[in-house]
């Protein structure tokens, strides 16, 4: 009888990152549906790191920092065009008086807050980390 049936020689363990990734986007989808701002920023934080986890687990990179850091880019720039997508014109009194009215504009800048989040902490973990592990 074999000791640990589904597992090959080859791969002794199984990797925990494809729950988070089931986790985090369903989480980060209601966040932004309904406009729960933490909850649709911990979804997004929670799904592009465990993207940045699997694929350094993986072996197609060698540190997740610089995959994180551009997921988080890439949420900026989808939350800024979401958002300034809803605004007549580009000032701090229109963006904080359509934060109030306008749905669309709060979760436009959820995203945003995930997506600098996400490229601060990979920017800076990559001169924080000083051993590999």
């Amino acid at each position: 009888m074999d000791e640990q049936p589904g597992l090959s020689e080859q791969y002794r363990r199984v990797s925990a990152w494809p729950l988070f990734i089931a986790l985090g986007l369903p989480i980060a989808e209601i966040g932004v549906l309904f406009g729960l701002v933490p909850i649709a920023i911990g979804g997004l934080l929670l799904f592009v790191g465990s993207i940045a986890g699997i694929v350094q687990e993986s072996g197609y990179v060698e540190r997740p920092w610089n995959l994180l850091a551009g997921l988080g880019g890439a949420l900026v720039v989808l939350g800024a065009a979401l958002a300034l997508s809803q605004l007549p014109g580009f000032s701090p009194g229109a963006v904080l008086a359509a934060l109030g009215s306008n749905g669309l504009v709060v979760r436009g800048v959820s995203i945003v807050v995930a997506g600098v989040i996400a490229l601060g902490v990979g920017g800076a973990a990559r001169f924080v980390e000083q051993e590999p592990i």
